[in-house]
């Protein structure tokens, strides 16, 4: 066999293999639970926290739901950058089995300002440092921000994603729960 012919079937292997392992990986992520202690699991749902205007809620009130838990603050420029997608997709999923919540670890004063100004139409919690610990059990060491976990209707873990989550990201990660 010819050398350029060789190395045009090796590419095209290359290729396949890599696109068949991709979309192998695609499919079963949405039946596969993100590598998440039970305890972590147990605690985020157990979580109780006042929203904006003082009442207290708890994370699993919305079980039977997808729910998307971001956590955020305003003065974190990432989060204000994937907020308004957020906001846009929760509109789009409002007649579906979707829950967004957003947990500000910031003051109440600038999150309800923040809540107003936006139109944020999901649940906003308030946080504190010490709710930002919880994200070590979920493989979030540095405790950063913006930080998404999406939970299926089962109450299961089944995303963590450090980082911006734009809305295509975000639409596919939640069709593949729903």
């Amino acid at each position: 066999m010819k050398r350029p012919l060789q190395l045009a079937l090796i590419t095209v292997v290359a290729v396949a293999a890599g696109t068949a392992g991709y979309l192998t990986r695609e499919a079963s992520r949405a039946d596969t639970a993100v590598s998440v202690s039970a305890d972590a699991n147990a605690q985020l749902l157990a979580l109780r926290l006042p929203d904006v205007t003082g009442s207290e809620q708890v994370l699993s009130q919305w079980r039977g739901k997808v729910i998307v838990v971001n956590f955020w603050a305003t003065w974190c420029p990432p989060c204000l950058k994937e907020i308004p997608d957020f906001i846009e997709v929760s509109q789009r999923h409002s007649t579906d089995a979707v829950q967004f919540v957003g947990i500000s670890i910031d003051r109440p004063e600038a999150v309800k300002t923040f809540a107003e100004e936006f139109k944020v139409p999901y649940p906003l919690l308030l946080g504190s440092p010490n709710t930002l610990e919880m994200a070590r059990g979920f493989g979030n060491s540095a405790q950063a921000l913006p930080f998404t976990v999406i939970i299926d209707r089962e109450g299961v873990i089944r995303e963590v994603k450090l980082g911006t989550l734009n809305q295509e990201e975000l639409e596919r990660r939640i069709r593949a729960l729903l």
